[in-house]
C-alpha cells in the first residue's frame, strides 16, 4: 500500500511569478491553475492540494472573509486542500524589506497579520489544517553584504517579531533559503539567521531542491561552497549531507524540484535556483534520493506535505496537462520512497 503521508501538492505560484502582463508570459489565474491541478492523474492517484499565494491576482490580502470562504469552497470543491501559503511580504506587495527601516519593518508585519487572518478563516472552513506560512527576507543579498552582521542581526529581529505573531494564531512560519535574499544566500548564512532567530518551534526553513542545490555551489556565496561543478557523485552526496544535516533539523516545509545547475530570472524576480520540469535530461539532481536527504524525520517536525514547485516555467509548459502527470509521478515516488503511514 502507498503511504498515507506526505501529501502531495501542487503550488499555484508558478502562475505569477515571474509572469507580466502584456507580455508572451501573463499570469495564469488562480482557477486555471486549480483545473490543471485537479485534472492531473496517475493511476488514479490524484494531487492532495495546492499551497498558495496571497497576492493579487490569485488572492487579495484583503479579501473580506465571505471571499475567502468563496475561494475555499471551490477549492474543496476540486478534492483539493491548502497547505502551505507564501506571504506578501516584498516592496510592492504589502511587505517591505526585513532589513529595512522601521516603517519596512511595519509593511513586513503587516503582510504576516494579513496572512494570518486569511489562514484562520481557511483553517476554521476546513479546507486547511496543516502546512506553513512561507517568508523570506525580502532584500537582496548585495544590501546585506555592506554590513553582514548587522543585517542578520535586523532580519533576526523582524522574524521575531512576526514567529511572535504567528505563533498567536497557532501558525508556523518558515523561510525559504534562496541566492537570492538577504542572510539567507548559503547554507551557512541560512543557518547563522536561524539560529539568531532561535524559535525552531515557530519559525524554521523552507527547502527547496532547486534552491538549495546552488547553495553546494556557493553561487552569491563562494566561501560557502561545498563542491565545484564536475564533482564526483562520491563528492556530491557528502556534500548534500553536510547541507542537509545543517538545515534539516531546522526544516519546515519541503519543494520538490528539479535543477540543471543554472541560475534564471523573469519579470521582476531576480534569478536563483532554475526550476526545470520534473524529467528535464538536464536535470541534476536525483529527486527521489534528494529528498530522502530532507524528509528523513519529517513527520516528527510536524510536516504533513510536501509541495512540488516550478517557478518561472513558460506558460506553455504550464498549461500541457501532460506536464502535470508527469510532476505528479515524481511527487508520488518520493511519497512512496521516503513517506510514512
Amino acid at each position: 500500500m502507498s503511504n498515507a503521508y506526505p501529501k502531495l501538492h501542487n503550488a499555484m505560484w508558478p502562475g505569477l511569478v515571474g509572469k507580466e502582463p502584456d507580455t508572451d508570459h501573463p499570469p495564469i489565474e488562480l482557477d486555471r491553475m486549480l483545473e490543471l491541478t485537479a485534472n492531473a492523474d496517475v493511476g488514479g492517484q490524484k494531487f492532495d492540494g495546492v499551497d498558495l499565494f496571497l497576492f493579487h491576482s490569485h488572492t487579495d490580502p484583503d479579501a473580506s472573509d465571505d471571499d475567502i470562504k468563496a475561494m475555499a469552497d471551490k477549492i474543496a470543491g476540486l478534492g483539493l486542500k491548502v497547505g502551505s501559503m507564501v506571504a506578501p511580504i516584498w516592496p510592492g506587495t504589502v511587505g517591505d524589506s526585513a532589513m529595512g527601516d522601521d516603517a519596512a519593518q511595519a509593511k513586513f508585519i503587516l503582510a504576516i497579520e494579513k496572512t494570518c487572518r486569511i489562514a484562520g478563516i481557511l483553517n476554521d472552513h476546513g479546507v486547511r489544517d496543516y502546512g506553513v506560512i512561507r517568508i523570506d527576507s525580502a532584500t537582496g543579498p548585495q544590501d546585506w553584504a555592506k554590513d553582514p552582521a548587522a543585517g542578520t542581526a535586523r532580519i533576526a529581529q523582524t522574524f521575531k517579531k512576526v514567529a511572535k505573531i504567528a505563533a498567536d494564531h497557532g501558525e508556523r512560519l518558515a523561510a525559504e533559503g534562496e541566492i537570492c535574499w538577504a542572510g539567507m544566500h548559503s547554507w551557512k548564512d541560512m543557518v547563522d539567521l536561524l539560529e539568531a532567530v532561535d524559535m525552531p518551534q515557530t519559525l524554521g526553513f523552507q527547502a527547496d531542491l532547486a534552491h538549495t542545490y546552488l547553495y553546494l555551489l556557493g553561487y552569491n556565496a563562494p566561501e560557502h561552497a561545498l563542491v565545484s561543478e564536475g564533482c564526483s557523485e562520491d563528492e556530491f552526496w557528502s556534500a548534500y549531507k553536510t547541507m542537509t544535516d545543517a538545515l534539516r533539523p531546522w526544516t519546515l516545509d519541503f519543494h520538490v524540484a528539479q535543477n540543471d545547475g543554472q541560475v534564471h530570472g523573469t519579470g521582476s524576480h531576480d534569478k536563483t535556483g532554475k526550476h526545470c520540469p520534473a524529467d528535464d535530461p538536464n536535470g541534476k539532481l536525483d529527486i527521489v534520493r534528494c529528498a530522502s536527504y530532507w524528509l528523513e524525520g519529517a513527520a516528527d517536525r510536524g510536516i504533513k506535505h510536501i509541495c512540488w514547485d516550478g517557478c518561472m516555467f513558460s506558460n506553455d509548459m504550464l498549461e500541457t496537462p501532460a506536464t502535470w502527470d508527469t510532476i505528479l509521478d515524481v511527487m508520488i515516488k518520493v511519497r512512496d520512497t521516503n513517506g510514512w503511514s
